[in-house]
This record gives structure tokens, C-alpha cells and sequence, in this order.
């Protein structure tokens, strides 16, 4: 089987107070957090493994992330995936869920043909869950968000569909692509020795020319969802001293209490 998983880097929830946000652009500043594989791109790397492991093939890594993104991607192929593509370019910033799904369609359909594409269901910073059912749509696969588990039994995956009461059971004919959910495995831990095999493995970076598209259709151009005006709220409280006895004390809150509607 020829896999591929989209990931995406994301700042560090241990850092997220650094973050602050481009007040011309309206856009996130991250450079105050380090990066790592959102969590559910993780759990995306893991079905695709585990699908090598008992079908054979191959698993191959994208992503559409900034230069410094390329330890995330190192920290994929330590797992065990086979090879990795890097899709830079300044244009690509500021990018949303169709813009992004735009560059990583291009960017796979370069790769070559595959009977699976992984994705996590959504992003640990955006958590929209659009970009499994855009690149399913621009590539013409079939597309599932929210899976929790599946298997495939020849050319037909049968798969489990997380809802809110329950799950839902689908079958579907490769090829497809799957947004999986952090319920579907448990992520391997990294070895040394896959650490030491990830720096021989291919690692392609390629940029707009490299993809064929234009400017226009990329980054925050070519973004249907636009920055809004930003305005920093100001918190005021109304503060009120009680002086006297305990008593007077209690009395005067509790008055106060019913006239503001909390007791009765």
C-alpha cells in the first residue's frame, strides 16, 4: 500500500502564553512556542504504520508548515514512515483550511498515486475539521472525518465513524482519506535507533513553482476566511467595600444578592 499522512506542526500547548497575535495582519505569532506533530497527526502516523506493517508498502509524510517545521516531520520518519515532503513557501502563510487543503492536494498528486491518505480530524490550534473533507474533494477521493477505527479487508476499509451518542459503521472502497481521532491507537514511542535511521531518509522540500500553482490561489490571497478587526477587551469591576459587624455584613450581602437576581 502507498500511504501518505498530512501533518501539521503546531505550537507547543506548553507555550501557548508566548503566542500573540499580528495586530496589522491579524494572524498568530508563534515564534515564542516550538512546534510539534499536532496530537491527532500523531495518531494518523500510528494507523499508517500499523497498516504497513501488516499489508506492506510504503508511508509517506507531508506537510505545508514553515522551514523550522522539518523536526516535526524528522520526528515521523523516527517513527517509522519511509519518506517526507516539506511544502514551503512565503506565499503559503496566513493560509486557511481551503487554502491549505489547495497546497497539500498539489503537493500529493506531485508525490504520486496513493490508496490511502491520513489525516488527524483537526488541528490542535484551529480545531475546524475541514481539511479532511477539502483535500478529499480536491483529490476526488472518497473522505471520512472523525473515524475511531477501521480495517481493510482487500480493497474495502471498513470503518467506524465517532458521533455523539455512539459511532456509525461505513464501508469504502480505496482509494479514500480518513480523519482519524486520537481514540483510534495509542502513538509508538521513538528509539534511538529510529532517530538514527530518520536522518538517512529522503526529505523533500518544495515550494509554489515546485507545485504549479499560483500566488492568488495560496496563502492569505487565496483564503476565503479573512482576519477580522481585532480589538483588545477591557475588563471593569464594580467594586463595593462593606463595613461593619459580621452580621451587618452578611445581612448587606445577602440584600445585595437578591436585588442583582442571584438568590431569590
Amino acid at each position: 500500500m502507498n500511504i501518505a499522512v498530512c501533518i501539521k506542526p503546531v505550537p507547543d500547548p506548553r507555550f501557548y502564553g508566548n503566542i500573540s497575535v499580528d495586530p496589522r495582519t491579524g494572524l498568530l505569532v508563534r515564534k515564542g512556542a516550538p512546534a510539534v506533530i499536532n496530537p491527532s497527526d500523531r495518531n494518523a502516523i500510528e494507523a499508517a504504520l500499523q497498516l504497513k506493517e501488516r499489508h506492506g508498502g510504503r508511508v509517506v509524510l507531508a506537510s505545508m508548515a514553515p522551514p523550522d517545521a522539518g523536526e516535526a516531520l524528522k520526528e515521523g520518519l523516527a517513527m517509522g514512515a519511509d519518506e517526507a515532503f516539506l511544502l514551503s513557501d512565503p506565499a503559503f502563510a496566513g493560509a486557511d483550511t481551503l487554502a491549505t487543503a489547495r497546497v497539500l492536494a498539489a503537493g500529493l498528486n506531485k508525490i504520486g498515486r496513493f490508496d490511502l491518505i491520513l489525516t488527524g480530524c483537526e488541528s490542535a490550534d484551529g480545531g475546524t475539521a475541514h481539511v479532511p473533507s477539502q483535500l478529499g474533494e480536491m483529490i476526488g477521493f472518497p473522505h471520512l472525518n472523525h473515524v475511531q477505527a477501521f480495517y481493510l479487508k482487500g480493497s474495502l476499509l471498513h470503518i467506524e465513524k465517532k458521533t455523539e451518542d455512539g459511532f456509525m459503521e461505513y464501508r469504502c472502497r480505496l482509494p479514500a482519506v480518513l480523519g482519524v481521532t486520537r481514540d483510534i491507537n495509542t502513538p509508538r514511542y521513538i528509539s534511538l535507533t529510529g532517530v538514527a535511521a530518520a536522518q538517512a531518509k529522503p526529505f523533500t522540500v518544495w515550494g509554489l513553482e515546485d507545485l504549479g500553482l499560483e500566488p492568488a490561489v495560496t496563502g492569505l490571497t487565496g483564503s476565503p476566511t479573512q482576519p477580522g478587526d481585532l480589538r483588545v477587551s477591557e475588563l471593569k469591576r464594580k467594586v463595593e467595600i462593606l463595613r461593619g459587624e459580621p452580621e451587618e455584613i452578611a445581612e448587606k450581602m445577602v440584600t445585595i444578592l437578591r436585588s442583582a437576581g442571584v438568590l431569590d
